[in-house]
């Protein structure tokens, strides 16, 4: 799953290489190789098992609430058309309105099991979360969620920083920082120079409400519009963050993200004007279309909202408001990579394109590997470190 590095030590002695023109699309099957075909097409297998657990998981903490929950539905049935309305004016500001205050942010060493595995000084912050939902039909609704309203990171920085620092989201499911400091192999990054931030999700880890059958099943058990109001106040907490490292002194900084990481990456990229380099990993962008090829999801979705009797088109246009599709990237075209695995059937390689589409086709790195198994990886370890040399060492 890592790639095996050597380890520089001390502050970032990278030699950037050129910037990278225009990447051309992804190749077809044709034009690979009989390894990379045989490694896409077995990956590709593998991920379909897991995409089944998953959209089990998904419709088990929906459907019920859709179909048995009049109170429920009731409020979807009132609510959905206020995102499609946000949406449809495609201004980013006017959908994720910047942070109106800024909290205290609290810091605490992490334990011995984080600071020996980073070879560094780890704290965990946290701060409660000022946010407020982006529908004000919902505020009172989304006060009931205690543990949701402390945000909530963990910051791997060197004692003489500050540094420029890369920003990191997970994916649904995968918020332990320890996971994911093996998964993105973020030692390599920190003794390359870089200070760490990994960013806890709302409901994910102990952002997450007590009883919650699983990490992250928050952000659908509240409905299409409990989806819009997570992925509002992910951006949202995210700009505190951004606050307080530039509070710190952090002049320069990266972002990158992981499957639903990777849309909230997408996402910051069209709000956040700070974010120095933008490296969404094998990210969704279009829940709707996504949708079509989660089976049993799809046609569970559909049978739950029809019983609900909901509007399918104020369903799309709610799902569009959180869609990074839906707006104008801030971050400059050649500060832009997206990376996507060719075998990856939980958010397939057409959903990388299409961003990369609506980017301007900007960098672009693939691997013929899936959503978790991703074959080459010190491939694009080595590009994510030419692009963060490039941006953020100057």
């Amino acid at each position: 799953m890592t790639a095996e590095l050597s380890e520089p030590v001390g502050r970032p002695r990278i030699t950037p290489r050129p910037a990278p023109t225009a990447s051309p699309r992804l190749p077809r099957p044709g034009d690979l190789t009989l390894r990379e075909r045989t490694l896409t097409e077995a990956s590709a297998l593998t991920d379909i098992a897991l995409r089944t657990v998953g959209a089990l998981s998904v419709i088990g903490v929906v459907a019920p609430s859709i179909v048995l929950d009049r109170e429920f539905v009731a409020r979807e049935r009132d609510n959905l058309a206020f995102y499609g309305e946000l949406a449809a004016m495609g201004d980013a500001n006017l959908s994720f309105p910047a942070p109106e205050s800024t909290p205290v942010v609290f810091s605490r060493p992490a334990g011995p099991v984080a600071q020996a595995f980073a070879k560094g000084t780890v704290e965990n912050l946290d701060f409660e979360s000022p946010y407020q939902a982006r529908n004000p039909a919902l505020g009172d609704y989304w006060k009931r969620f205690p543990h949701n309203s402390i945000a909530r990171a963990q910051h791997w920085r060197h004692d003489d920083g500050p540094r420029p620092t890369l920003c990191v989201i997970h994916g649904f499911f995968g918020s332990p920082y320890l996971l994911n400091g093996v998964f993105f192999t973020l030692p390599w990054f920190f003794r390359n120079g870089y200070d760490v931030l990994l960013y806890t999700l709302p409901f994910h880890g102990r952002r997450a409400e007590k009883f919650s059958p699983f990490s992250g099943a928050g952000y659908f058990s509240h409905g299409f519009t409990g989806f819009s109001e997570s992925m509002c106040q992910a951006v949202h907490d995210f700009r505190i963050f951004v606050n307080y490292l530039r509070g710190t002194g952090v002049e320069k900084i990266g972002l990158t993200g992981l499957s639903l990481g990777g849309y909230t990456t997408g996402l910051i990229s069209t709000v956040e004007p700070r974010i120095d380099v933008t490296i969404p990993n094998v990210p969704v962008v279009d829940v709707k279309s996504l949708l079509h090829s989660w089976i049993p999801a799809e046609p569970m979705i559909k049978l739950a909202t029809k019983l609900g009797h909901l509007d399918q088109d104020q369903l799309n246009g709610a799902l569009s408001y959180s869609s990074p599709l839906t707006y104008q990237p801030v971050v400059p075209k050649e500060r832009r990579l997206i990376i996507t695995g060719l075998g990856d059937r939980l958010a397939p390689p057409e959903q990388a394109e299409m961003l990369w589409e609506h980017w301007d086709r900007c960098a672009l790195h693939w691997f013929p590997g899936n959503h978790l198994l991703h074959v080459n990886q010190g491939d694009y370890l080595h590009h994510m470190t030419d692009f963060l040399g490039r941006y953020l060492n100057t």
